[in-house]
């Protein structure tokens, strides 16, 4: 009988807020360590947690996305485990009753379909400091400035067959929680990290025992951790032996996991009631607020985009990544309402390369949606060919100029006439008599060399298009 695997993913997202889950200590990345906290993150005597309802909302708002319940009355209590980077010795999440249960996220599968993959729930919590070894003679220093930032906690049902389906299901959940702005989802700073529970079965058996592969943030490592513990399983149980259920780290390096402990139950944290905060209680008003105000959402605006603009799936899914990008294009489309495509090659190929390449976000390019409608514009009257335009957006980021100043400076209209381009076509053929005689030989592939000759002895400036039509009729004899 052959082995099935079961996924099920435990993914921790940091909340987007200026301040801490309970206090009011900046939770802005990078900054001197343990500069960012006060007696309330730290956890010293009489302090009292007060609720970011920041984070609350943002919580709602990615329940509401997946199609979840939201709890109008949902619980705090404490987590109770002793480690260095958490200060206070317990950790305030929800465990009894949290904000969100249920919902769902549909993935893409080969054959073109969707396969719905289950939510189990969203509960809020607080995230522990940073422990850190490398680089530190053997010894161990702490960085309190995380402890405290609020996080979701975003568990799903066991629902994953592969490791491919469980990457697919990742970057699904993280492109909607940057879309809506409730994290940044920088998982090289930790935003986003993934528990990954693994286990095998025969087909048609109960589910086997799972082990906890722990706090991944690369999706590639992610893919690797999976597959790696699905062999180790099936090795085990094949050679006679039993898995034991544990938590285990990834080793990125040599590329195999190894034992941290063995896995705790629920009773092992010792959980209770917060003492020091009350339910948490939000309207049926507030929620359906938050709902009004949720934008059009990552995959309703691929199926828009595709339908609309004729877009192929890969540029719609492009260009629906985030919020500031599918603006920017629609955008960019009212501007140059001809040809939705071409808006959809230059922004995700050229501009978005380019800005790229420069360190900037989309929000800080130089130039705008109408500057680069303009040029596009050039692009489809024809007045430059596309190498031209590619130089021009560099010259675009570089300066305030729009294409017709740049264009005209240059000289960079593009020859569209017949009679010039017949001349340079004549001249390039009195160069290269044995090519000519070769072509007429049946030598198709040297029309390649005319091209790029007629090209060069235009400086670039000669339409494409017309330098292959009179090629093609020159060239007859």
């Amino acid at each position: 009988m052959s082995w099935e695997t079961v996924i099920g993913l435990e993914v921790h997202c940091q909340v987007n807020t200026d301040t801490k889950a309970f206090c009011g200590c900046s939770t802005v990345f990078g900054a001197e360590p343990n500069t960012q906290t006060c007696p309330v993150c730290l956890g010293m005597p009489g302090q009292l947690p007060v609720l970011n309802t920041v984070a609350v909302d943002k919580s709602i708002l990615t329940g509401l996305a997946i199609n979840a319940h939201i709890n109008l009355e949902s619980k705090f209590d404490r987590k109770n485990y002793f480690y260095p980077d958490l200060p206070k010795g317990y950790q305030i999440t929800q465990f009894t009753v949290p904000i969100v249960e249920g919902g769902y996220i549909d993935i893409p599968t080969k054959d073109g379909g969707e396969k719905r993959l289950g939510v189990t729930r969203i509960h809020m919590e607080e995230d522990a400091g940073k422990s850190m070894h490398e680089g530190l003679d053997a010894v161990s220093h702490i960085d309190l400035n995380r402890s405290g930032v609020p996080l979701m906690e975003i568990v799903s049902e066991p629902d994953m067959r592969s490791a491919d389906e469980a990457i697919a299901y990742l970057k699904q959940l993280h492109q909607l929680i940057r879309f809506l702005g409730v994290s940044g989802g920088d998982m090289e700073k930790g935003q986003f990290r993934c528990d990954a529970n693994v286990s095998v079965r025969r087909k048609g058996e109960p589910f086997g025992t799972r082990t906890e592969m722990k706090n991944m943030n690369s999706f590639r490592f992610i893919k690797q951790a999976i597959e790696f513990e699905v062999v180790r399983q099936i090795e085990i149980i094949e050679d006679g032996g039993e898995v034991i259920q544990e938590s285990r780290l990834w080793d990125s390096v040599k590329s195999e996991s190894r034992s941290m402990r063995s896995k705790e139950e629920a009773h092992d944290y010792r959980y209770f009631p917060e003492p020091d905060l009350p339910p948490l209680r939000v309207s049926q008003q507030e929620v359906d607020a938050i709902k009004a105000g949720m934008p059009e959402l990552p995959g309703e605006l691929r199926k828009r985009f595709e339908a609309e603009y004729g877009l192929s799936s890969y540029d719609a899914d492009v260009l629906s990544q985030t919020r500031e990008i599918s603006v920017w294009y629609e955008s960019l489309v009212a501007a140059h309402p001809s040809d939705p495509k071409r808006c959809a090659n230059w922004l995700a190929n050229e501009l978005l390369g380019r800005l790229k390449e420069a360190g900037k976000d989309l929000a800080d390019s130089p130039v705008s949606a109408k500057r680069l409608a303009g040029l596009l514009d050039r692009v489809g009257d024809n007045t430059i060919n596309g190498k031209s335009a590619k130089d021009i957006l560099d010259d675009m980021m570089e300066s305030d100029d729009d294409a017709d100043t740049i264009i005209e400076a240059k000289g960079l209209k593009q020859v569209s006439d017949t009679g010039a381009i017949d001349t340079i076509i004549l001249e390039v053929m009195a160069a290269n008599p044995d090519q000519v005689a070769g072509y007429r030989g049946g030598k198709d592939k040297l029309m390649g060399f005319f091209v790029g000759q007629v090209m060069k002895a235009s400086r670039g400036k000669a339409n494409p298009g017309m330098v292959n039509q009179r090629l093609a009729e020159l060239l007859k004899g």
